[in-house]
């Protein structure tokens, strides 16, 4: 069974969140392990220079990567990444399982983005969305279009 995962900076704080998050980890389950790793947030004043933006997202990064094996498929959420329809999605993520990548990484970073670092070490960006959302919520969005992806895989109704 493939492995995907959402590697996340910060933790997930309103209950709302997590039941969402939750309930499409369980609607996944039969076809797919979701796994959800958070990664611990830098504190950041309101107004940083660049280049005080650039170390805490480096930082964020290192502790991103240290999370990621060799032989594993990362995908960055980020802005200027490639737009996806869902089924687009859905034949990627089948793919990529095709292709014997038992495990796929999908990166969100915090509310600085994510450093150069990660962005180099992934093999593909996707810009989820060119609407601004809040960290937290992407991950649910995440979650529910990876649903929508393997709902459209095994032809289940929910996709229409």
């Amino acid at each position: 069974m493939q492995t995907l995962r959402i590697i996340a900076v910060g933790k997930i704080k309103d209950s709302w969140l997590r039941q969402g998050l939750g309930e499409y980890q369980k609607r996944l389950t039969p076809m797919v392990k979701l796994q959800i790793i958070e990664i611990e947030e830098e504190k950041a004043p309101e107004s940083l220079s660049d280049k005080e933006e650039n170390r805490l997202r480096e930082k964020e990064g290192e502790r991103i990567l240290r999370c990621i094996s060799g032989g594993e498929y990362t995908i960055a959420l980020h802005l200027k990444g490639k737009n996806y329809t869902s089924p687009q999605l859905a034949g990627l993520l089948q793919q990529l399982a095709v292709k014997g990548f038992s495990t796929v990484n999908f990166i969100i970073g915090g509310s600085i983005g994510l450093g150069e670092n990660v962005l180099q070490a992934a093999n593909l960006h996707w810009c989820l969305s060119e609407l601004t959302f809040p960290h937290q919520l992407c991950r649910v969005i995440l979650a529910e279009q990876l649903y929508r992806a393997f709902s459209i895989q095994h032809n289940l109704p929910y996709h229409k």
